[in-house]
């Protein structure tokens, strides 16, 4: 194994995200070392087409620049599962996770399609296209991660994207401001419409009890997904039953946080504390040892539904 891959890895995760970094630790270490490598691809990305570094300091390109980084995305991840060597080390870091775990590749461009509609300044006028966008971004991700998990089944694959999808929701809530002063807005034209707030206003103070509002929408319309996801924690092994379980309760509670603050929500930036992470690990505890006799409910109907 190539440890300095997993090194560079475990460094993307702190650095980039300490929710996913506290919920990876649950994880048995081959599971672990797995899902930080398929982390670091997709924060890469991200980075590269935001004009970031590990999700800070946000540059968005222009869609000239934007267009050829995609492009180099889809040539390197194609490289990559043709077998080719890779010198970039989030693209090594993916392959041995693609290899391992036989990830479809269309999993992979799915997800690019994702800052392809960033680049390309998608505008989302219904939910259903605010999900689509989710989906790519999030959902899908969701599938890889099932894969590194040992999942195969379409059934537990709906449940682990629907968990993708409520933690996009949640982003979005979260980060409307923030997302806004780069130019980006993933809450529907329809809603916005009803609010009376045009896209180039959301960074308005004066606007703020209406984004509020939208806001709260965001958060209980990720409810059910997170509730679908919960269902299907109990197809997964032990141990990363225990990580998911954990990743779903600290991002749900920061969509619970959100809603409570109101027009304070984008004061600063929402998330957890210590304490807030000890109490939902061991909350998720006593939840992925009970589901090992739980049976799930079939899938609501009326979520969206992923491509097949």
């Amino acid at each position: 194994m190539n440890e300095a891959l997993y090194q560079h890895a475990s460094q993307t995760i702190a650095v980039g995200s300490k929710s996913f970094a506290a919920a990876s630790r649950l994880f048995d270490p081959q599971t672990r070392r797995s899902a930080l490598m398929l982390y670091a691809w997709c924060r890469h990305c991200d980075d590269v087409v935001d004009g970031q570094e590990m999700g800070f300091a946000a540059q968005p390109l222009t869609p000239h620049d934007g267009e050829q980084a995609l492009a180099e995305l889809y040539r390197l991840t194609q490289r990559a599962y043709a077998g080719e060597p890779m010198t970039v080390p989030a693209f090594a870091a993916f392959q041995e996770v693609a290899v391992r775990h036989r990830i479809p590749q269309r999993y992979a461009f799915e997800h690019l399609q994702g800052f392809a509609m960033d680049v390309r300044e998608r505008c989302y006028f219904t939910l259903d296209d605010t999900l689509e966008y989710c989906y790519h971004v999030a959902g899908v991700v969701g599938l890889m991660m099932a894969r590194v998990m040992g999942v195969e089944d379409e059934a537990t694959l709906d449940r682990a994207c629907d968990l993708g999808l409520a933690f996009q929701l949640t982003n979005i809530a979260r980060d409307i401001v923030e997302d806004a002063a780069i130019g980006r807005c993933y809450l529907p034209v329809q809603w916005l419409d009803e609010a009376g707030i045009a896209p180039e206003q959301l960074t308005a103070t004066v606007h703020r009890e209406a984004l509020a509002g939208l806001a709260r929408r965001l958060v209980e319309h990720a409810e059910p997904y997170y509730a679908s996801a919960q269902a299907g924690i109990a197809a997964l092994p032990l141990r990363s039953a225990w990580a998911i379980a954990t990743a779903r309760g600290v991002y749900r509670e920061i969509g619970i946080k959100v809603r409570a603050r109101g027009a304070q929500a984008w004061d600063q930036r929402v998330s957890t504390s210590k304490l807030d992470k000890l109490r939902l690990v061991t909350c998720a505890a006593g939840f992925a040892l009970g589901s090992r006799n739980l049976s799930a409910p079939p899938r609501p109907e009326a979520l969206w539904q992923r491509p097949r």
